[in-house]
C-alpha cells in the first residue's frame, strides 16, 4: 500500500487502529502476569498446606525397601 494514494482520514484510521492494538496487547500482557501471579500464590499456599511426611519408624523394618516393577 502506498502512502501517498492514502486520505488522511484513511492515515488516522489506520494510526488509531495500531494504537487500539497496542493498547489490547498491553492489557493482554497485564492480565497474563496477573493471571500467573494469582496461580503462583494459589500454589505457594497449597505447597505450604501439606503436612509433613510422619515418621515411618512404626512400620516394620522390610516396608519400602523395594519398588515393584512388574505391572
Amino acid at each position: 500500500m502506498e502512502l501517498s494514494n492514502l486520505s488522511a482520514n484513511a492515515m488516522v484510521g489506520m494510526a488509531l487502529a495500531q494504537q487500539q492494538a497496542a493498547v489490547q496487547e498491553q492489557v493482554g500482557v497485564a492480565m497474563l502476569k496477573k493471571s500467573i501471579d494469582t496461580q503462583s500464590q494459589n500454589a505457594m499456599a497449597l505447597i505450604s498446606s501439606v503436612q509433613p511426611a510422619t515418621s515411618s519408624t512404626h512400620l516394620p523394618s522390610h516396608l519400602g525397601q523395594n519398588i515393584n516393577t512388574k505391572a
